[in-house]
């Protein structure tokens, strides 16, 4: 198992979350990581800026790189790439984790929102992944992670969203198409889901402290993610992972410190309602309809 003291991560939407969890995680063994999101400002709702973050990697022991990027901007992405290896002498891992929502149904659809939501979650992966694709080739162990379920086509899961599971389904055919592109040369391409709901301030905006309750902390799927990072990429790619399993796998037994209120239920990440609940996972129930179909748009 291979150390991330050294190597450099560049991170979407890492002011806050799952990917501020990433970054602080990976500067614990110290990373360098380019954070690379929107929120130079804080945001009314959403606490964390690239800035604020960056003080909580440095803090961490690692080495930051706040970079204010839109990733619907291809030149913005591509310049955010540019200044990290030149910051930082190369690129190891890119994980793609910035995101958009709207859960509404077919006729509730707005194009501009479905436009938001693709060209984040969809067109933003695959944009940065190819941006960074030059330098992980000339990395040791080069990683891609996306953040999404196996791709399917269960008419139950599609039928309700459609609009945002084929966002997501679109970065699930990335992860196996790229993994195979990409195999011979080295570089692991594979994607992460929560088992449950993480608890990040998206959650707590939208469904307020009683939502955050029956929540994993973000800090599970920061461990995942660099378990992961630190597996041979040459012998780890085309993989849908799920965070506790990664966990299990290294060795971890005690899941309820991730638990932000021990004495409530969990709730089923909406991207694994069929996958099997292993006996370690405790209190874990459905969310049907628990985030509303007209949550707000929220991009990070």
């Amino acid at each position: 198992m291979t150390s991330l003291k050294g190597k450099t991560l560049f991170i979407t939407g890492a002011s806050r979350g799952i990917g501020l969890a990433i970054a602080v995680c990976a500067a614990k063994e110290g990373a360098n990581v380019a954070i690379a999101a929107k929120t130079a400002e804080p945001h009314r709702h959403l606490p964390g800026t690239i800035y604020s973050a960056a003080e909580e990697v440095e803090a961490a022991g690692g080495k930051a790189l706040p970079l204010q990027v839109d990733i619907r901007d291809e030149a913005q992405v591509e310049e955010a790439v540019r200044r990290t290896v030149e910051t930082f002498g190369g690129l190891d891992v890119c994980v793609n984790n910035a995101s958009a929502m709207n859960q509404a149904t077919t006729l509730e659809t707005t194009m501009k929102r479905f436009d938001l939501v693709h060209e984040v979650v969809a067109r933003g992966s695959f944009m940065v992944t190819k941006a960074c694709l030059p330098h992980l080739l000339k990395a040791e162990n080069p990683h891609v992670l996306m953040f999404c379920p196996p791709p399917t086509f269960d008419p139950r899961r599609l039928s309700r969203s459609l609009h945002n599971a084929v966002s997501k389904y679109c970065a699930s055919l990335y992860t196996v198409g790229m993994a195979e592109e990409f195999r011979e040369q080295g570089v692991a391409v594979n994607a992460l889901r929560p088992r449950t709901w993480i608890g990040t301030s998206a959650i707590k905006f939208r469904r307020g402290d009683a939502g955050v309750a029956h929540c994993r902390a973000p800090e599970i799927m920061g461990e995942a993610a660099c378990a992961i990072f630190r597996r041979p990429s040459r012998e780890c790619s085309g993989q849908f992972f799920i965070d506790d399993e990664v966990l299990y796998a290294e060795g971890e037994r005690d899941f309820e410190k991730y638990r932000i209120d021990p004495t409530q239920p969990l709730y089923m990440s909406g991207m694994s309602p069929t996958d099997p609940i292993p006996p370690y996972v405790k209190d874990l129930i459905p969310a049907e309809g628990a985030m509303g179909r007209n949550a707000r748009d929220i991009v990070v």
